[in-house]
């Protein structure tokens, strides 16, 4: 009775304070209630679930490589909290922390206490000091990923360009084929075919977009996996077909898949077949020729596939060293255009399989839009590099996490954030306490809040079930386990689950 008593008299005093506003429905009383525990974030108590039942958000948070001690110090778990909740929301700067720094709900979930400032993100992360941040940050893009390598999976590599605008340290010019001569840093990706999930990045200065400065980077990752959970494939594009990368990867007795340039010798090999006989179906109005090619600077011949497809219509030829220049290409001879690209690989399966697998690389390139576009990969860009590579990676994890829980609620496709997160995340609630108990009053506000509903109870009460059945079995099977052998089962259609605790089995 006390507790309705109190919120009727905040009503009234609120009404005593309104402003009226004038609309096309007519006056509105306008008031605000900065003491109520509100959030935007209604269905994030789901996603938390998630993080809290298997782990993933306390080991991050529990092995943060800096604390502070002082009395009058942030604590680590509200920095933590901060920046978790600042890159989940798709913020691009620091600056835009402010837009959570009263969220009545999340935080107190969170076990927070607080939402700190801007500034204190900005300088907990300088204090970490290298070495151990980039571990530390590795270490758990490596265990939310590495469960899920059991099944036959493929490696793809690629390097985005992310543009800058200021004296930041590394932006220098590089290669950067949108905005030419604009200083920059190189993201060098290395991440999970389908599920689209980012094993690691490094962030390297615009003059570093190479495959030079990938290959460290791709050899570590390998060398740290098992035997039994090493890529079935690495792909790459152009920029990756070169003798070192390959060397490389036969030595570790990894199969690869990469794109070969254009450069004089590929174009004699390609002239050298055009005319022979022997091409076949490749898919997708593809014709492949394989044969074997021994460039100058390799150590052997190596296993290449010529695919060619016709050109219809009519072809129109830019000059780009000249502004607005164009050029039709037109003859009287009867001719057949082609476009053409040369793989090079150490796989032994047909032609038309191993250019369909080539295909399939370019949905890489919707994990870069997302990241850079749905993420924080195309901002928080401090003036030192270190800063950088952190929230990089950061980003990459919470990345992983957001996907995989999305994956759980919706098996059978892949959402992106600009879609999940106003299905999934966006939600405004109200929270009260009753008895004792904490009560969270979601209000939806998306067309489908039916069916985000469904799918956040099946998570919920998948997680619940899981967690309550390793209780009884009393092993050291985890939550998070069950999630890969969940995920990995309703992929592949192979079952990954593993069977009962013998005791289930015996008192059954």
């Amino acid at each position: 009775m006390g507790e309705a008593k109190r919120r009727k008299e905040g009503e009234l005093v609120a009404l005593k304070e309104a402003v009226g506003v004038q609309t096309a429905s007519g006056r509105v009383q306008v008031s605000w209630d900065s003491a109520a525990a509100a959030t935007p974030f209604g269905q994030m108590a789901f996603f938390l679930e998630f993080l809290h039942l298997s782990g993933l958000y306390e080991r991050w948070q529990e092995s943060c490589p800096l604390r502070y001690e002082g009395p009058h110090s942030s604590k680590a778990e509200d920095i933590l909290g901060t920046w978790f909740l600042s890159l989940l929301a798709g913020h691009r700067r620091y600056a835009h922390i402010n837009a959570i720094r009263f969220d009545g709900v999340i935080p107190a979930l969170l076990g927070m206490s607080r939402v700190v400032a801007e500034d204190t993100v900005r300088r907990f992360l300088k204090a970490v000091d290298e070495a151990p941040g980039v571990s530390w940050l590795q270490s758990h893009l490596d265990a939310c990923v590495q469960p899920l390598l059991s099944a036959p999976w493929l490696l793809d590599i690629d390097v985005t360009v992310k543009p800058l605008y200021g004296h930041q340290e590394g932006a220098v010019v590089g290669y950067n084929p949108k905005k030419p001569g604009r200083p920059s840093h190189a993201y060098h990706t290395y991440q999970m075919a389908g599920l689209r999930l980012v094993l690691g990045v490094d962030v390297e200065p615009g003059n570093r977009s190479h495959s030079d400065s990938t290959l460290p980077g791709l050899l570590a990752l390998l060398d740290r996996l098992p035997l039994e959970q090493r890529p079935y494939c690495v792909r790459g594009d152009a920029g990756y077909g070169n003798d070192t990368v390959m060397r490389g990867l036969e030595a570790r007795g990894i199969p690869y898949l990469l794109k070969l340039r254009a450069t004089k010798n590929v174009k004699r090999h390609i002239e050298r077949v055009f005319w022979r006989e022997g091409w076949v179906d490749a898919g997708q109005d593809f014709e492949g020729h394989e044969g074997e090619l021994a460039l100058s600077g390799w150590q052997h011949a190596r296993r290449v596939i010529v695919l060619r497809r016709r050109l219809t219509g009519d072809v129109a030829l830019s000059d780009s060293t000249e502004q607005l220049a164009l050029g039709f290409l037109e003859t009287e001879a009867p001719a057949t255009r082609y476009e053409y690209f040369v793989l090079v690989t150490n796989l032994r399966e047909e032609v038309c399989t191993l250019a369909q697998l080539y295909r399939d690389r370019a949905d890489s390139e919707n994990t870069f839009d997302e990241l850079k576009n749905q993420w924080g990969w195309g901002g928080f860009t401090s003036q030192d590099l270190k800063r950088c590579r952190f929230n990089a990676m950061a980003v990459a994890l919470i990345y992983n996490w957001w996907s995989l829980f999305v994956r759980l609620a919706n098996p059978k496709a892949r959402l992106e954030a600009i879609t999940s997160r106003p299905l999934l995340l966006y939600s405004v609630a109200r929270q009260t306490t009753h008895a004792g108990q904490q009560h969270l009053r979601i209000t939806p506000s998306h067309r489908f809040a039916q069916l985000a509903q469904e799918m956040l109870l099946r998570v919920s009460q998948r997680l619940q079930s899981w967690a309550t059945a390793i209780a009884e079995q009393l092993n050291s099977t985890t939550v998070w386990q069950r999630v890969c052998e969940f995920l990995m089962t309703t992929l592949t259609g192979v079952n990954w689950l593993k069977p009962p605790h013998p005791r289930l089995m015996d008192s059954g």
